[in-house]
């Protein structure tokens, strides 16, 4: 299977890549090699193999929900915001991380 200028320029609008003509040609001929190197996979008998969509097959959460009623040793909302340095509600206020888009939480 042979990858064409066309696809990779489709595949690159769709990620929403700007490429140049050279750069098109470029990433054509990557693209081409590194589909050339799973070629072989190809040649194995697959036949009745159910597919896998997680190396560990079917993983499920072993944790219990939290449930603070349950825990007597829970910090009681009111004590827990008691000192911190800016609230919300029933919340910490914290710094945003994403910058001034992302506004005070």
């Amino acid at each position: 299977m042979s990858l064409t200028r066309e696809d990779v320029a489709g595949i690159a609008r769709y990620a929403r890549i700007a490429l140049s003509d050279d750069e098109l040609t470029e990433m054509t001929a990557y693209l081409n090699d590194a589909v050339a190197l799973l070629e072989p996979i190809r040649e194995y008998d697959l036949e009745g193999v159910e597919p896998t969509f997680h190396p560990i097959g079917s993983l499920v959460n072993v944790m219990a929900a939290d449930d603070a009623a349950a825990d007597e040793r829970a910090l009681p909302l009111g004590i827990a915001l008691e000192n911190a340095p800016s609230r919300v509600g029933r919340s910490f206020r914290v710094p945003s991380i994403l910058g001034d888009e992302g506004g005070a939480r």
